[in-house]
C-alpha cells in the first residue's frame, strides 16, 4: 500500500456489498485523505476487459450511494491487471 502513497487508509479487503439479491465483493476498499474520497480497487489476473470496467463502475456507484457523505468527493476506481495488453 505504501506504493500508492501516504494518503491512503485501508478500509477492507473483500468488502461485501449486496446488489439485488446477490452479494459481491470489492477486492480492496480504501479511503484517500488528500482527495477526500473512497477508492475501489479491483485486482485481475487477466488482461483488462470491458466487463471489468462495467463491474468497477457498479461498485463505485454503490459506494457513492451507500457510504459516501455529502461533503466527500466521488469514488475513484482503479483496476490492476496482471497481464498487459
Amino acid at each position: 500500500m505504501k506504493e500508492l502513497g501516504d494518503s491512503f487508509c485501508f478500509i477492507s479487503s473483500e468488502y461485501k456489498i449486496k446488489l439485488g439479491d446477490r452479494y459481491n465483493f470489492i477486492d480492496l476498499l480504501l479511503y484517500n485523505i488528500d482527495f477526500n474520497c473512497y477508492v475501489v480497487i479491483e485486482l485481475k489476473v487477466t488482461e483488462l476487459k470491458k466487463e471489468h470496467i462495467g463491474q468497477i463502475q457498479i461498485y463505485m456507484n454503490y459506494i457513492d450511494n451507500n457510504l459516501k457523505k455529502n461533503n466527500q468527493d466521488k469514488t475513484i476506481g482503479i483496476i490492476i491487471c496482471k497481464k498487459d495488453n
